[in-house]
């Protein structure tokens, strides 16, 4: 398995969520064994260089990417969710996706000050999403060592709102 066979394991789907977008879906990628495993040992092996303390990630795709790789790493992970989802007292923040708005949350003792985190999430599209992810953690004072995504759609320019943070992309389309 090498990083240019990971494509062949998105599915492309039209108008969907709503007329206009082209859907990356990475459930393909998630079916093969092989697949997923070759993704997560991609951000596994660049997590452990950037000597993290730490896996975040926004619901739910984010789960899905981080969740293994703090696994593997023998770290904990924390969760970015939407309103009313989390247990405790959070802090939130608002953003802009591609095709509307959200807020997302976090519990507010998530993130230790000073800790290294890992941001990950399945696609980097206009940023907004990661934006306020990293907003949350550094509000509660932690660094942003790195973010990892398995795609970014490079026209929406979303690493425009990465600016000064490491990322690890493994596709682009």
């Amino acid at each position: 398995m090498n990083l240019n066979e990971l494509r062949d394991y998105v599915a492309i789907v039209n108008d969907w969520p709503s007329e206009g977008i082209v859907f990356k879906d990475i459930t393909p990628l998630m079916n093969n064994g092989e697949a997923y495993r070759f993704a997560t040992d991609q951000i596994v092996a660049y997590a452990k260089k950037l000597n993290i303390d730490i896996v975040v990630g926004p619901e739910a795709r984010g789960f899905i990417i981080g969740c293994p790789v703090a696994y593997s790493l023998g770290i904990g992970f924390a969760p970015v969710r939407k309103p009313n989802k989390l247990p405790r007292k959070t802090i939130e923040k608002s953003y802009d996706l591609e095709y509307g708005s959200n807020v997302l949350t976090m519990h507010e003792d998530a993130i230790k000050p000073g800790q290294r985190v890992l941001i990950t999430d399945d696609l980097l599209a206009t940023g907004g999403t990661i934006e306020a992810t990293i907003k949350l953690v550094e509000e509660l004072g932690g660094i942003v060592a790195g973010c990892a995504f398995l795609i970014e759609l490079t026209e929406l320019e979303g690493h425009k709102k990465l600016n000064g943070y490491d990322r690890l992309i493994l596709m682009e389309f």
